[in-house]
């Protein structure tokens, strides 16, 4: 597992965990949800809707994979545990990525403009200059992304054994 792989999720952990309690919880998804779904009002019910069931799934496959005692709760030991280990999370995370990526292209056209890239980032909680490079990284056009582009590099932002990629910004 790669340095930079293990930053990129500690991060997200402490993004997740909206509470600043140290673990996660359903409310933490249940929050980040609205937030990201809030700051897309562009987008049709039908991409909210995949948002938040991909948010619900993401919660559902770390506490079925890792909460061994049962108490709804998730430990940055337990998540790093989960999210870096492809065959335990790839799946989640393509969903996920896919309605993000979705929910950033409201009319469909397969292109993500800046404002909105920018929104969805900050409603997770990445800073404005970090979310600025990155969207540079993926090599705009006209001040466009591609969805594709994007997707690949949420995905690659969970890979454990990638490094110098454009996710890395986000730390």
């Amino acid at each position: 597992m790669r340095t930079e792989a293990t930053k990129r999720v500690a991060h997200v952990f402490s993004l997740f965990d909206a509470n600043g309690n140290g673990i996660l919880e359903a409310d933490d998804f249940d929050l980040m949800a609205g937030n990201v779904v809030e700051a897309a009002p562009d987008s049709d019910e039908a991409a909210k809707d995949a948002m938040r069931a991909a948010f619900r799934q993401y919660w559902t496959t770390l506490v079925t994979e890792l909460d061994t005692n049962d108490d709804g709760k998730v430990s940055y030991e337990e998540y790093v545990a989960c999210v870096l280990s492809p065959e335990r999370f790839d799946t989640t995370i393509g969903v996920f990525a896919e309605a993000l990526a979705a929910l950033g292209d409201p009319d469909g056209d397969g292109l993500i403009e800046r404002p909105r890239f920018v929104a969805l980032m900050r409603a997770i909680g990445f800073q404005p200059a970090n979310i600025d490079a990155l969207f540079e990284a993926f090599d705009p056009s006209d001040d466009r992304i591609q969805v594709a582009t994007w997707v690949a590099g949420i995905k690659d932002f969970y890979a454990p054994d990638k490094a110098g990629i454009p996710g890395d910004l986000l730390v």
